[in-house]
């Protein structure tokens, strides 16, 4: 009995555990104030944790590919629009043929040997209005049926291949996909024709690869259209 009448007296006089008066009927005092609850507060500080694992600092690299950067050397010492040549044959394969193959074929060749040719040109539809249109320049699409594709979508840009009197009306992807095509041909003429005089052989190929990424997304449906 002395024993239980000590631990109650101990418990009681703790100053981490004060005594309470019950209210009648059995009832203890609301307490005022805020108490933390530890579970979430050790959830806050792990999701803090986490948030520093799962979003490192991370920065844009690059690193030349030495058979492609080799091959671009080659290239440039003897450059030459042939695409038999290994530099141009493997750009070809890999993202000239992918960007401009539609479903129109027939139009799709034509449209990718007026590029080879640079007799290829782009003009917005709004610098002519519909009602003055040829009849053949309608027939290759319209406004709102792309001639490469032949859906149904709205069409800002037509293009005209060489001599031809037809213009073909097509959508801000095809669009985009032919001007990547476009932009990596004028560069490379460029090379070819000793205008690149401001750039060094890795600076060089460092355009080629970024035109190469163009053509790349242009391909998986990316594409910047204008407002």
């Amino acid at each position: 009995a002395e024993v239980a009448a000590l631990k109650t007296l101990v418990l009681s006089s703790s100053p981490t555990s004060p005594t309470q008066e019950p209210l009648p009927g059995g009832k203890t005092p609301f307490k005022r104030g805020h108490t933390r609850n530890k579970s979430t507060s050790s959830a806050m500080s792990g999701s803090h944790q986490d948030l520093s694992v799962i979003q490192p600092i991370v920065k844009d690299c690059k690193e030349a590919d030495l058979s492609l950067y080799n091959e671009f050397r080659s290239w440039k010492d003897d450059p030459t629009m042939d695409r038999s040549c290994p530099f141009l044959d493997k750009i070809y394969q890999e993202d000239i043929f992918p960007c401009l193959t539609f479903s129109k074929s027939e139009l799709a060749s034509a449209v990718l040997e007026a590029v080879e040719n640079n007799t290829l040109s782009i003009e917005p539809v709004g610098l002519q209005p519909v009602r003055f249109v040829k009849a053949s320049a309608v027939e290759c699409g319209g406004p709102k049926k792309c001639a490469l594709t032949g859906q149904s979508k709205s069409c800002k840009h037509r293009i005209k291949l060489g001599d031809s009197s037809n213009y073909y009306y097509i959508s801000p992807f095809c669009r985009y996909r032919i001007t990547s095509v476009c932009n990596f041909f004028t560069y490379i003429r460029y090379i070819q024709q000793g205008l690149v005089k401001q750039q060094d052989v890795d600076q060089m190929f460092w355009e080629v690869m970024q035109l190469r990424k163009e053509m790349s997304l242009a391909k998986l449906g990316y594409f910047k259209e204008e407002l």
